[in-house]
Formats: structure tokens, sequence, C-alpha cells
């Protein structure tokens, strides 16, 4: 191998030796007093949302579009992973007025 070459495959290897792969976040989405806080959150695909029900009321976290469905109990912490990019709009089925959106990154 000729010594450029191999200083460069050298270089290479430092670098992916350096690159960290991406780490998914946890995001808390509580509801309190019939509100989602905060009711907007940005995130990305492969998040975990932890959804937090401090409320005596059973919640939901209804997306507009079909892409998610939570049930959360009251009292209660149940959390799902983003899977799809986009913006969000989201409610409880049981409280409609109950409105938050989630921007979800790729």
């Amino acid at each position: 191998m000729r010594p450029g070459r191999c200083l460069l495959a050298m270089a290479a290897l430092l670098f992916g030796a350096m690159a960290v792969p991406a780490q998914a976040a946890t995001i808390q989405i509580t509801t309190t007093d019939l509100v989602f806080a905060p009711a907007e959150v940005s995130a990305k695909v492969g998040d975990t949302i932890e959804w937090i029900n401090t409320d005596v009321f059973v919640h939901t976290a209804t997306a507009r579009n079909g892409d998610f469905d939570v049930n959360i109990p009251p009292k209660r912490t149940v959390t799902s992973v983003l899977k799809k990019a986009g913006v969000v709009e989201y409610y409880c089925r049981y409280h409609p007025n109950m409105k938050a959106v989630l921007t979800i990154a790729p």
C-alpha cells in the first residue's frame, strides 16, 4: 500500500471511531388539570414519549392524522416510540378541548 493510501485509511478509521451514533431522547408530556404540557413539543423519529397522567381521569393522546392513539390511565405513565416524521396535532378523545402539537423530525 502506498504511504498516501495508508494515511488516508488510518484517517478514515480514526474518524469512524470518533463518530457517535445519535441517541434517542425520552420526552415527557404531562396531563395536568385537563391540559397537555407542554402543548408544543419537538422530537425526532425514534424518540420515546412518556405520557404522564397526573389527573384522576383517563386521557388519550389521539393523533388527528391517525398516526397514534395512546390510552393513558389516571395516575399512570405510558410510553410510545415515534415512528414517522411530520407535524401531528393530537387531542384527548374524552376531553376534546385538550389539544397539543408534536413536531417530529426525521
